[in-house]
């Protein structure tokens, strides 16, 4: 199927382009490749539920359940946009209120109030994109260059280091345990999950995963099947149980930065390397090396910095494209290598950044050829020579069940595991 036909039914595509204007195609097979990963999870697993899954449908599933629509140069979750500098543009992201109270800091003046963006934009027209950026990054503020995309690409898969190897039998279930939070990972232990994989979700008991606090319905329909456990890193016996814990992970799947793993006495490379059969799953904006393992970024913005914005609109004029679109690409490639790399007998410490995930597809070429838009009674449609397609709205599927409790799992699993104190 022609790659802008795929688009067009995902659900992305409709989240795309100016807000009551024509949605834009994608500039490269992003849903293409969406489908592609999940069925090739499903085939490497033998999983009838992910081989009756359409992987581009997940692409919009977050903005079915929040009901976001395209919003041009803001983005449709609203907490990310694109600014013009005084040489270009930039995508400034601030999903949490301490990212507005970093503000005065990053623009030199006085908070710029209940509503920050007018303030910001004014400020951000007065400097260089370079400059902004580098001081964002020093502050914790998640902002990129918004720039055309490198032509070559670049590999969305890295080894970081390697450790022993031992494959698992083949009737075996790998135990995954999934410390990340809010898209990416959750998303690529939900896919595990369908998988065949037995999925435990560790939280923070001060700090749990934010999406907690959105959609039910969301947050459901990545975890309704993984055990919760919640503990208390603040204190020696939390970080006790977390340590026992991860002892007996087949796969860990994280999206912390690795200094915030240190605090916790947890080094990924050791972990990788004390036993045959492990694989550390790491997700991060822009991967584990230095400096940029230190850099904040989000989808929306980690997109933008790969060069999709730009491609989507133009250089001079660049549009988001997709709901925080790097999330729920990085988290189906992260599923696909934990499964491989599980398979395969692991001993693989694997580096996936939501930069890199997004600059690879790109990296394949325009999408949009012999594709146009066009407008019908009900909407839009999308015309090629190989056929039509309507824009879509996004839709998500039904959970399939609840999520559990936070924490409602610590006592059982930690006993079951022989990880209890």
């Amino acid at each position: 199927m022609h790659p802008a036909l795929v688009w067009a039914r995902s659900g992305a595509m409709a989240l795309s382009g100016p807000p009551g204007g024509t949605p834009r195609l994608a500039p490269a097979p992003l849903a293409t490749r969406a489908r592609a990963l999940v069925a090739e999870l499903a085939r490497r697993s033998g999983s009838a539920e992910l081989a009756a899954l359409d992987g581009a449908a997940l692409l919009g599933e977050r903005a079915a359940c929040l009901g976001l629509a395209r919003r041009g140069r803001v983005a449709p979750g609203g907490s990310c946009r694109l600014l013009r500098a005084a040489d270009g543009w930039l995508a400034l992201n601030l999903p949490r209120a301490d990212d507005r109270a970093l503000l005065p800091a990053w623009l030199g003046e006085e908070s710029p109030g209940a509503d920050p963006w007018p303030a910001v934009q004014r400020g951000v027209a007065r400097e260089a994109v370079a400059a902004l950026v580098a001081r964002a990054r020093l502050l914790g503020l998640a902002a990129a260059p918004a720039d055309a995309p490198e032509p070559s690409g670049c590999a969305w898969l890295r080894l970081a280091a390697r450790g022993p190897r031992k494959r698992p039998a083949a009737s075996a279930r790998p135990l995954v345990v999934d410390l990340s939070s809010l898209w990416a990972g959750p998303l690529a232990t939900h896919l595990l999950r369908s998988a065949g994989a037995r999925v435990v979700k560790l939280e923070s008991r001060a700090r749990p995963d934010g999406a907690r606090f959105g959609p039910r319905a969301f947050f459901d329909l990545l975890h309704a099947g993984k055990a919760s456990v919640a503990l208390d890193f603040d204190t020696r016996e939390g970080r006790g149980a977390l340590a026992r814990l991860i002892e007996h992970a087949d796969v860990v799947v994280e999206a912390s930065r690795p200094r915030a793993l240190a605090q916790l006495g947890i080094d990924a490379n050791d972990w990788v390397a004390a036993r045959p059969g492990r694989s550390w799953i790491a997700l991060s904006g822009y991967g584990r090396r230095e400096p940029e393992a230190g850099w904040v970024a989000f989808g929306d913005d980690a997109a933008a910095a790969a060069g999709l914005a730009a491609a989507t609109g133009a250089p001079d004029s660049p549009l988001f494209c997709g709901d925080a679109i790097a999330d729920p690409l990085t988290g189906m490639h992260a599923a696909l290598a934990a499964w491989c790399s599980w398979r395969r007998g692991g001993g693989a410490l694997l580096d996936l950044s939501l930069c890199s995930v997004v600059a690879s597809v790109l990296a394949e070429g325009d999408a949009r050829t012999g594709a146009r838009v066009r407008r019908t009674r009900s909407g839009w449609e999308v015309a090629t020579d190989a056929g039509t397609a309507p824009v879509a709205a996004p839709r998500a599927r039904r959970p399939r069940g609840r999520a559990r409790a936070l924490g409602a799992d610590t006592r059982r699993v930690l006993h079951e595991l022989g990880a209890a104190c």
